[in-house]
């Protein structure tokens, strides 16, 4: 079968390499030049390698994880894998050990600093509370209703930072349901769910430039620098920019997508209100050089607030990068760059005691993120006859996040009309 395939992200890429496998002719279309959608290494002439932002993985990121080592990456070589760590740069905070699902976080809360006993106690029969409701609520309740009768430490400490940089939305707008399911996998489904996988690599290195290379050794068509322009039914298939295809996969952002759906003429309303729908959340990574001295760990938590906006600050010089190199991560963030990087300055001046600290480079993604918001309308993958959307804002369970774009890719393969050739393995099947 001959697909075309518009992204050349991280779910466009997985989707590339799942159909390649099952034994499609597969052209693939980017609109820049380099791969990586926003998970991507900043090309630059001169200084430090950079990415388009702070990202992390965990160890619940099974199908990303399946995908890396399928293309000759060692995720143990390329990721830091760590314990879940919420420590703040005065050493409080909650830190768990390597132990089973469920134990791990017991002992996290036991040995949490700076805690009182109420605070652990009410952190313990609220998860409890939520293990037994088989970690479902109503499709209407936020994170905040969720948590109303947990003490206010372990929600500043804990809950705020964690939905923060898992929904990319504040407690108080954010999905209930979305939340309880990222705990379930993380923290109750398996061993090591929750660990922090920190990017030892340049995004570029950790899967797009390896896919681009597997793509390229198994015959599939890329073509970078190319926006599709055009997109229209042609009896069975599609044409794409006046090309003939039997199926047609969007992986590009949903704002994209709904440009050629409409553009197509095909009747695809309801897919596209639901897209159009949807509402995005920035993230802004400020990178500053100057630190006199390594943090306690490659990843600290920071008191945020109006005026310390950033959440987290990552140490590049524990991660491969140069010695000095912080990086402020700002979710949900909704201010100006100049303002945004004298505050963070000014945060790391009084959080961690490093003064001297200056901006490298600030990275702005400003529609990074669906806000994932309770009983959010999301589009389905299947927009029509042979033509499929694939990206992490596509119905599914998790929030917008790697692993939900190479799951969806995975599905969209799968979905697609069987090709495989003989012997091939079969496309990986996350478990839902």
């Amino acid at each position: 079968m001959r697909l075309a395939i518009v992204g050349a992200g991280w779910a466009g890429l997985a989707c590339a390499v799942h159909s390649v496998r099952l034994g499609h002719e597969v052209h693939v279309f980017e609109a820049a030049r380099t791969v990586g959608g926003r998970a991507r290494r900043i090309e630059a002439s001169a200084g430090p390698v950079l990415d388009n932002g702070q990202h992390i993985l965990i160890g619940a990121y099974s199908a990303s994880l399946a995908l890396m080592r399928e293309l000759g990456v060692d995720p143990d070589r390329a990721l830091l894998r760590l314990p879940l760590r919420l420590r703040f740069a005065d050493g409080n905070g909650i830190a768990m050990p390597r132990l089973p699902a469920g134990l791990d976080l017991l002992a996290g809360i036991a040995t949490a600093r700076g805690w009182s006993v109420a605070d652990k106690l009410g952190l313990v029969r609220t998860s409890l509370a939520w293990r037994f409701s088989g970690f479902r609520c109503a499709p209407t309740a936020t994170v905040a209703d969720l948590c109303r009768r947990l003490p206010a430490r372990v929600m500043a400490e804990l809950i705020e930072p964690l939905c923060v940089s898992a929904l990319n939305t504040p407690v108080e707008t954010s999905s209930g349901q979305v939340f309880l399911r990222v705990l379930h996998d993380a923290l109750f489904a398996e061993r090591g769910g929750a660990d922090l996988l920190l990017p030892r690599v340049d995004l570029g290195q950790l899967l797009p430039d390896p896919a681009l290379a597997w793509l390229k050794a198994h015959g599939a068509t890329l073509k970078l620098g190319h926006r599709v322009q055009s997109l229209r039914p042609q009896g069975a298939g599609w044409q794409v920019d006046d090309e003939p295809f039997d199926h047609v996969v969007l992986a590009c952002a949903a704002w994209d997508a709904a440009r050629l759906v409409h553009a197509s003429g095909v009747a695809a309303a309801p897919w596209l209100a639901a897209t159009e729908g949807l509402r995005f959340t920035a993230i802004t990574t400020v990178y500053a050089d100057g630190a006199r001295r390594p943090l306690d760990a490659p990843v600290v938590a920071l008191r945020s607030s109006a005026q310390a906006p950033a959440q987290f600050v990552f140490d590049r010089g524990q991660l491969g990068g140069p010695s000095g190199l912080l990086a402020f991560v700002v979710s949900a963030s909704d201010t100006q760059k100049a303002s945004l990087e004298e505050a963070v300055l000014a945060q790391g001046a009084t959080q961690l005691g490093e003064p001297g600290l200056r901006p490298v480079r600030t990275v702005i993604e400003k529609r990074a993120t669906f806000a994932c918001t309770p009983a959010l309308n999301r589009p389905p993958a299947r927009i029509a006859d042979g033509l499929w959307a694939c990206g992490d804002y596509v119905e599914g369970p998790y929030p917008a996040t790697l692993e939900g774009a190479v799951r969806c890719a995975a599905e969209v393969a799968r979905a697609l009309p069987p090709a495989q050739a003989p012997g091939a393995p079969p496309v990986y099947q996350p478990q839902r």
